[in-house]
């Protein structure tokens, strides 16, 4: 099969399960490392055009990384694009068999059959309220329905902006100093934040600066993730 990935998770998923399968890849496809593919631009304007060019067999999106009005141009010209939702951790088990057994004829990976179980036997720390910044300048936050969230609540962390209307709200940085939160839980992307960029806007505040990957990547990582974030929410204690 020849297929095109327009996400970065997924970009790993598959090159990791069946290498050489991929033809096309976002230039923010950054794993696995060395990725031997033609890069498409970027999830929210990719190259349709040289999509097309390459002829895949399957091309692999998501409803959030990715803009309908692309998805739908790529299904006009009759391309088979397999569009993910994941907002859950079930969620993100079940799309990954959808895309590399259902979708790309692959026997299901061993790192997938790793990874539930590695998830299934998480024992939650201790209950803390958080915030969980994505971006800076304006802030931006985790809100509802997130992946992200989800694995943080089986972590024993609760996002304080969870019931909130959006999924990635801007707030302003007084406000989210005044939402009630013990910790604040800093990414490395999408922004980069740092022990010298982030913590100082959150003064006492504790701040557990946790692998962005591990955090918002459904795919090989997820096997790893419980033992990286939870090691890093434990050394925020």
């Amino acid at each position: 099969m020849r297929v095109v990935s327009l996400v970065p998770s997924l970009t790993e998923a598959v090159a990791v399960s069946a290498p050489g399968l991929l033809v096309g890849v976002t230039d923010w496809c950054s794993h696995p490392a060395g990725l031997d593919a033609v890069r498409v631009k970027g999830t929210k304007n990719p190259d349709v055009a040289r999509i097309i060019e390459l002829a895949p067999d399957l091309v692999v999106a998501n409803e959030e990384e990715n803009r309908p009005a692309d998805l739908a141009a790529l299904t006009a010209a009759g391309l088979d694009v397999l569009v993910t939702e994941v907002r859950t951790l079930p969620q993100a088990f079940t799309e990954l068999e959808r895309v590399l057994v259902d979708g790309c004829g692959l026997a299901r990976p061993g790192w997938l059959d790793a990874a539930e179980p590695a998830w299934a036997e998480v024992r939650p720390g201790p209950k803390r309220r958080a915030v969980v910044p994505i971006w800076r300048r304006p802030w931006m936050v985790l809100g509802r329905d997130t992946f992200a969230g989800d694995l943080l609540a089986r972590l024993g962390v609760h996002n304080v902006y969870a019931a909130h209307t959006e999924r990635y709200p801007s707030i302003a940085i007084d406000e989210l100093n005044a939402a009630g939160a013990d910790l604040v839980v800093l990414p490395d992307e999408p922004y980069r934040f740092t022990a010298d960029d982030g913590p100082e806007a959150f003064p006492g505040l504790p701040a557990a600066l946790v692998d962005g990957r591990r955090l918002t990547w459904y795919g090989p990582s997820l096997a790893e993730a419980p033992a990286v974030l939870g090691a890093a929410l434990r050394n925020s204690l």
